[in-house]
């Protein structure tokens, strides 16, 4: 069943024919013959066309670009992918979820695996930052998606929170990331298309600021120190950090709830 959502301006994952689209992402679709081109494969459209949205914008990529770039025609194309909707969610499954997830946390505790997850992440979106062009609230779930779900649950699982509250803490992490991704592409787009840094874009505005300043309109902002809007200080890990210093405290809450029930049933049979 095809759905497609109203042009909202925006891509949408999962705005293709679905049923296509998970074939191709589990690989248990129908094979095309050969064609005229050897060598064309569904992996050959998709690196091409993140290519593409990569080095020009989501905006670039259309199957007769991806056809262009490979030296064939767009009717090959549509013998291995339906059409461009298909095609983002192929795109989207190839650079959020590696071919095997990390593992680098893999014998630490919950708080490194969520860590590990959210810098990746970032990393990701800034890698690719037409991701944040994309509407990802419906995703589709390939192999891929499973593989990196399966491991990141299995991590944190031990934090000893309910199924619901462990996919929330999930989704609350990669809805921090995107927030800063989209801050931080969206500062970089700035300083190319104006020419000028942060460090010019505010300068600029410091004669006003200090006239603003001035008038004791403004007295908790004239006490900030100067180095309070300074480069050098990492907004990303310190949220992170305290993202993580708060589902900290609810897991020691939650254990010492759990210690304290088994520790009255074992001595009194009933709570104090």
């Amino acid at each position: 069943m095809t759905s497609r959502p109203a042009n909202s301006g925006q891509d949408s994952s999962g705005s293709g024919d679905i049923g296509r689209t998970l074939e191709l992402l589990w690989d248990t679709g129908p094979r095309p013959s050969r064609g005229p081109k050897p060598g064309l494969s569904v992996d050959r459209i998709v690196d091409a066309a993140i290519r593409i949205a990569d080095q020009e914008g989501l905006d670039a990529v259309s199957m007769r670009r991806v056809a262009t770039d490979l030296g064939t025609g767009a009717m090959s194309l549509y013998r291995y992918v339906p059409g461009k909707a298909e095609l983002l969610d192929l795109m989207l499954d190839r650079v959020r979820f590696p071919d095997r997830p990390n593992t680098q946390a893999t014998a630490a505790g919950w708080r490194t695996a969520l860590e590990t997850a959210a810098r990746d992440a970032l990393a990701v979106h800034r890698r690719h930052p037409w991701l944040l062009r994309v509407n990802q609230s419906r995703p589709l779930l390939g192999p891929r998606a499973l593989a990196t779900l399966e491991h990141l649950l299995g991590r944190i699982r031990p934090m000893g929170l309910t199924d619901p509250e462990l996919v929330s803490t999930v989704v609350m992490v990669d809805g921090y990331v995107v927030g800063a991704a989209r801050t931080q592409v969206h500062q970089e787009e700035a300083a190319r298309s104006t020419g000028l840094t942060d460090a010019e874009f505010y300068g600029a505005q410091v004669p006003a600021l200090e006239k603003a300043m001035a008038t004791g309109a403004y007295p908790t902002l004239a006490s900030l120190s100067p180095d309070t809007f300074t480069a050098g200080f990492d907004h990303f890990e310190f949220g992170l950090a305290r993202i993580l210093d708060g589902l900290e405290e609810l897991v020691q809450r939650r254990c010492g709830a759990t210690e304290f029930s088994y520790g009255s049933a074992t001595t009194t049979g009933e709570a104090p």
